[in-house]
């Protein structure tokens, strides 16, 4: 218990820093952009109605965004660049911070203490399931790309008929 209570010490501080850190970078975008050839855009009354409805119902999204992969820096600039208060999003930032260690210091331990077991007790068996990882891995990447390229690449054919 101990080893979990300290890495998820451990996670929670990072995650502080790096969503708060993301927060801040946000928030002094937004006043450069506040500054710049832009301002006219950002005053604008639909990009007004935007802010408003962030600085106001944000801090659900961003306490929820701590449990998806990917969205959760996104949510932190956009909660910085349009200005959430403080008040607002430090609580969604503790709880949702929270959530995050909380899950990655359990799950995170718990794989790589599977993994641990596997490579000492059968390492064949470990290394084939880290290289069907692997394969698996470089297969998803390979079928994304042809698929976003398969459209590019059927346009010129098209075109040239």
């Amino acid at each position: 218990m101990d080893r979990i209570a300290l890495t998820a010490g451990a996670l929670y501080f990072i995650v502080l820093l790096r969503a708060g850190g993301t927060f801040a970078v946000g928030w002094l975008a937004g006043a450069g952009a506040r500054r710049s050839r832009f301002a006219d855009r950002i005053s604008s009354a639909k990009f007004q109605r935007a802010e408003r409805a962030i600085q106001r119902w944000g801090a659900p999204v961003v306490a929820v965004s701590f449990l998806t992969v990917g969205f959760q820096t996104a949510a932190n600039f956009l909660a910085g660049s349009m200005r959430m208060p403080l008040s607002r999003y430090l609580p969604a930032l503790f709880l949702g911070g929270a959530a995050w260690a909380l899950i990655y210091a359990t799950a995170g331990l718990g794989v790589l203490e599977v993994l641990g077991r596997l490579f000492a007790e059968q390492t064949a068996l470990g290394v084939a399931g880290v290289a069907a990882l692997v394969l698996l891995g470089c297969g998803v990447i390979a079928y994304r790309r042809r698929r976003t390229a398969a459209p590019h690449s059927a346009a010129p054919a098209a075109e040239e008929v």
